[in-house]
């Protein structure tokens, strides 16, 4: 009778705390963010994952009257990135913002990951997207696509492409592959930084996304062959697409969205999601990204999560057809 008195007892303690412990979790949902959001970028600044970066950022501090930085990790194909948001404390306070390279391409590109980032993150929502562009140096003697594939073929191996992570590497290696020819790669810690490889004539050519080429090709600093859209690019009107080009069927876009570690409570993150999606729906948003050539996508959390599953079964496709060599 005595046991069963107790069990009673501290069974109703339990319900009780349980019951005091809700509306304390609830009230610190409702009170985030109170303090400052870090943005982490695995690249440079100057990609269209940092400016996105920039841009959700500044609105989102807005939102919610809390001051919102971005840090920029770059290196190691953006695995450096990667830990540092892993590695904080799974509050809600630090953001992953990544793009189709950290969050599917690697997965396709490498035999072993050190992260997982379908479980070990959280999606957040969907920031953008926008198309690659082939460019060249403005010197380059390459005035069309035609004109590099003739050189390609002639001599394979010759030309050399930079690429700034994983997904740009892929996507010159499927040129290589629709195009049949070979190019060799050589790796930069970012689009910016690969950019300015091929600005200064050290590289032969690059693919990167619009809304970090369209500034140096209007100021003369690259060439722009082509945009690997269905359509002729507004931000360059001028540059026409790959198949227009003479490659029917290449398309190639860059994608950036927000995650945070798995860990980090339902409740926050749901609060970020919401905040987030928020922001990708604004008017000015889809403004912002026209200006930029790219084109806002506006996916929450579970829309996230079937876009990136469905990215990663794609770039493996690409990897076999490739015949990339997983590394």
């Amino acid at each position: 009778m005595l046991k069963k008195s107790y069990r009673s007892v501290m069974m109703s303690a339990a319900v009780g705390c349980a019951a005091m412990l809700v509306p304390a979790l609830q009230a610190i949902a409702q009170d985030f963010p109170s303090r400052v959001i870090k943005f982490v970028v695995p690249f440079p600044p100057g990609s269209g994952t940092d400016t996105s970066a920039r841009y959700f950022g500044k609105k989102l501090s807005e939102l919610t009257g809390q001051p919102v930085i971005v840090e920029n990790r770059p290196g190691g194909n953006g695995f450096i990135g990667v830990q540092n948001v892993l590695s904080a404390p799974a509050d809600g306070y630090t953001v992953f913002v990544g793009s189709n390279s950290t969050l599917a391409v690697n997965v396709a590109l490498f035999k072993k990951l050190p992260y997982n980032p379908q479980t070990d993150f959280a999606p957040l929502s969907m920031m953008m997207r926008a198309p690659a562009v082939l460019a060249v140096p403005p010197n380059s003697p390459y005035k069309t696509v035609s004109d590099l594939i003739k050189v390609a073929k002639a001599q394979p191996g010759k030309l050399n492409y930079a690429s700034g992570s994983a997904g740009y590497q892929l996507m010159a290696e499927l040129f290589n592959d629709v195009a049949g020819v070979s190019t060799v790669h050589v790796p930069y810690k970012g689009a910016s930084d690969a950019l300015a490889g091929v600005a200064s004539g050290t590289v032969d050519l690059t693919f990167s996304d619009i809304t970090a080429t369209q500034g140096l090709v209007k100021g003369g600093k690259v060439r722009a062959l082509a945009v690997a859209s269905e359509r002729r690019a507004p931000a360059l009107p001028d540059v026409p697409t790959a198949a227009e080009s003479g490659l029917p069927g290449y398309q190639a876009y860059v994608w950036v969205g927000a995650m945070v570690s798995a860990k980090t409570p339902k409740a926050e993150t749901e609060k970020l999601s919401s905040l987030l999606t928020q922001i990708a729906r604004m008017p000015e948003t889809r403004e912002f990204y026209e200006r930029q050539g790219a084109e806002v996508m506006s996916g929450g959390a579970e829309e996230m999560r079937s876009f990136q599953a469905a990215e990663i079964e794609l770039w493996k496709k690409i990897v076999v057809k490739a015949k990339v060599e997983q590394q």
